[in-house]
């Protein structure tokens, strides 16, 4: 140090202080506690109360249901070992009837010996959907994914095996019509009838072909009719269906929308305007006690598949509005982009619209589907046993007459697992497919 900096300067320090905590109340829990719970006096406040709010619901609610009864045949007798156990009166959950209708609550009244196709058909259903969800499985499992509703509907359903190959083979035609019939008829042309002559087979054809060839051929297993389906696994049935049918459905009634084919855009506004503005159940009804007076006269059209059929319509026109808006969302310079590159109308949508567009609309979609599965709730109204309907009928019997919430809390908590499950996908899928760089 220079002399006259020596004479100016009191202390100049030549090494570093060693580091130091920070006080306690500025880092760690006490420091979360004091700018999250207590930053002023009303939030203070405002925490004392929420904590014994908190309090007051646990100690209620957290001994009544985990100090439950697991082990009875009747309410009765779950009354008598929780008098027994904890005293008369004593406020715990009767979880019995969930282990006691457990079978019932999960399959319906299909039957027990059959429990293992519902099983593995669930379990099929989640390896071939799996290649759709995450692109990192390999490719060449879609061709079992394409494979596994037919293969599903046999295991459930049963009878012979040549009917699910009969509705197969009706994509096989619709896709040779395609192939063959547009150098012919035109690219429109071509889609129409594509879409037409697969209809008309499985109307007219499907029948009478499954028919002669099980006649001849009787290759197939156990039948279970429809009425033997219930609980959770209708409600899967439907729902899984409802789902994978209604999206490619509400994709083409948003791309109808926007076509400018004056006869599919009029087709496609009426449809989607008529399905949003009747509620579900109405169409519900509709599908149970209207649709067989405009079919043909000894005509069997099972209620589940009509029930199906009604609950992908409704959810496809919802869809068609989420799309469209994600659709109005890109900007028109993606549409020049398209036509400068060449592409025509389907090329664009396949490559570079839909792709965009559907990124954007992925809350809006799952929210879709979360509606649609919780609304096969809604099937009890026209006689189908699904959880709800079940519940009814289990407190209905005279071994469970009087018990409410254990029933109402197991189905809600059965349908909050898949709900969140699918809002968990959908923020992943989100995360994953961002390309912005915030």
């Amino acid at each position: 140090m220079s002399e006259v900096h020596a004479q100016t300067v009191a202390y100049v320090r030549d090494t570093m202080i060693p580091q130091e905590a920070p006080p306690p109340t500025e880092a760690g829990a006490i420091k979360w506690l004091r700018e999250n719970l207590f930053s002023s006096w009303l939030n203070a406040i405002l925490t004392v109360v929420s904590l014994y709010v908190i309090y007051w619901v646990v100690s209620h609610v957290a001994g009544w249901m985990l100090f439950g009864i697991w082990d009875a045949g009747s309410l009765s007798e779950c009354r008598e070992v929780r008098d027994a156990t904890y005293g008369e009166g004593a406020s715990v959950a009767c979880w019995a009837v969930l282990t006691d209708r457990w079978d019932q609550l999960m399959f319906g009244f299909y039957p027990s010996e059959l429990y293992w196709r519902p099983v593995l058909a669930l379990v099929l259903f989640l390896v071939a959907i799996a290649p759709v969800l995450y692109d990192s499985l390999p490719r060449k499992m879609l061709w079992f994914t394409a494979a596994s509703p037919f293969v599903l509907f046999f295991l459930l359903w049963g009878g012979t095996i040549w009917g699910p190959l009969a509705v197969a083979a009706g994509f096989a035609i619709g896709w040779a019509v395609l192939r063959f019939a547009t150098p012919v008829i035109g690219d429109l042309g071509g889609i129409v009838a594509a879409f037409v002559v697969p209809i008309l087979y499985w109307f007219f054809a499907v029948g009478p072909i499954a028919g002669a060839l099980g006649n001849a051929i009787p290759i197939g297993i156990e039948f279970v009719p429809s009425d033997d389906f219930g609980g959770f696994m209708l409600a899967f049935v439907i729902g899984i269906a409802g789902i994978i049918l209604s999206l490619p459905l509400g994709i083409l009634l948003a791309l109808g929308r926007q076509s400018d084919l004056f006869i599919i855009n009029k087709f496609s506004v009426i449809f989607i305007e008529v399905i949003r503005g009747v509620p579900l159940i109405v169409w519900l009804f509709t599908a149970s006690l209207l649709l067989n007076y405009f079919l043909p006269p000894g005509t069997n059209f099972d209620l589940m598949l009509r029930v199906i059929i009604m609950v992908t319509l409704f959810s496809a026109a919802y869809l068609a509005e989420v799309v469209r808006g994600g659709l109005a969302a890109l900007p028109r310079g993606q549409y020049e982009g398209a036509d400068s590159l060449g592409l025509d109308y389907w090329q664009s949508m396949r490559l570079i619209i839909l792709p965009q567009a559907l990124k954007i609309s992925i809350p809006g979609i799952v929210s879709t589907f979360i509606g649609l599965f919780k609304d096969t709730t809604l099937v009890v109204f026209i006689g189908l046993l699904d959880p709800i309907g079940l519940s009814n009928a289990i407190r209905a019997t005279t071994d469970w007459n009087g018990i409410y919430w254990e029933l109402f809390i197991f189905i809600g908590l059965c349908f909050f697992v898949c709900c969140y499950a699918m809002s968990q996908y959908s923020q992943w899928l989100e995360r994953k497919l961002r390309t912005d760089h915030r």
